[in-house]
């Protein structure tokens, strides 16, 4: 009788340790991602392109031909600040159609957490890599700007002032000033875009939603008669970009 109790607590262990494996291999899933894109609410697909039918609030008239941008980093934060970081990074090219959807090859257990963020382009330590992929797609800046990618590329035409229609070209990359052979930057324009607590279930899908509208509104009403062209190596525009981005993006809905 004197073998039993330690028997029986190491066959209670066992099960217990089976269980728990068991609830381990169970509990973790991919997840997937959709992102969809407004102005002020109206969808907008490719569909919509090389049509001037959006007003801007300051008043302007526009169309979009090209809109592409980067996404990195994507990161669920546990209750014990504990960052769960996706691998990879999704250029989504609204104009082709191409990478709206993203299914991470990473598997994270499921449950509540605290924020679900990405960082929009490319962090500092990222930028400074080397990708087959984003150079084939035109993707990177050049070298007298301080090198690296691109942030979000958007292109379109408006009605100037002169009523005329004119091209812009939006494009967000690292602020730099003093292009050249060592330009400098005077601030990070990157930036960590947070959506909030959410709950993963099996198989999640989390649809964020990019109001293209917001680039133009706030804090900086964008006066396109001014701000159209060569942005690049405009470091207070890049920075206005920046600053407007911060509530371009949101989690609509998570299954």
């Amino acid at each position: 009788m004197k073998n039993i109790f330690p028997i029986l607590l190491i066959t209670l262990f066992t099960l217990i340790s089976c269980s728990e494996d068991s609830e381990k291999s169970t509990s973790q899933t991919n997840i997937s991602f959709n992102f969809n894109h407004t102005w002020d609410g109206v969808s907008v697909t490719n569909a919509d392109f090389n049509d001037i039918k959006f007003i801007n609030e300051n008043g302007e008239q526009l169309s979009i031909e090209c809109l592409r941008y980067l996404i990195s980093r994507i990161t669920f934060t546990t209750s014990n600040n504990e960052k769960l970081v996706l691998s990879g990074y999704n250029l989504v090219d609204v104009t082709n159609n191409q990478n709206l959807s993203l299914i991470s090859s990473t598997f994270i257990p499921q449950g509540t957490y605290n924020d679900l963020s990405f960082t929009f382009g490319f962090n500092n330590e990222d930028n400074s890599g080397n990708y087959e992929d984003l150079n084939s797609a035109s993707w990177f800046v050049p070298e007298m700007l301080g090198g690296g990618y691109h942030y979000m590329q958007m292109d379109g035409k408006f009605i100037n002032n002169a009523d005329e229609e004119q091209g812009y070209n939006y494009h967000a990359i690292r602020a730099a000033n003093n292009p050249g052979e060592n330009p400098t930057f005077p601030q990070d324009t990157f930036f960590n875009v947070n959506l909030g607590e959410v709950t993963v279930t099996d198989n999640a899908t989390f649809n964020i939603e990019m109001n293209i509208a917001e680039w133009f509104k706030s804090p900086h009403r964008w006066d396109l008669n001014i701000l159209n062209q060569m942005l690049m190596p405009n470091s207070d525009a890049q920075i206005k970009m920046y600053e407007n981005g911060q509530n371009v993006f949101s989690l609509k809905s998570g299954d």
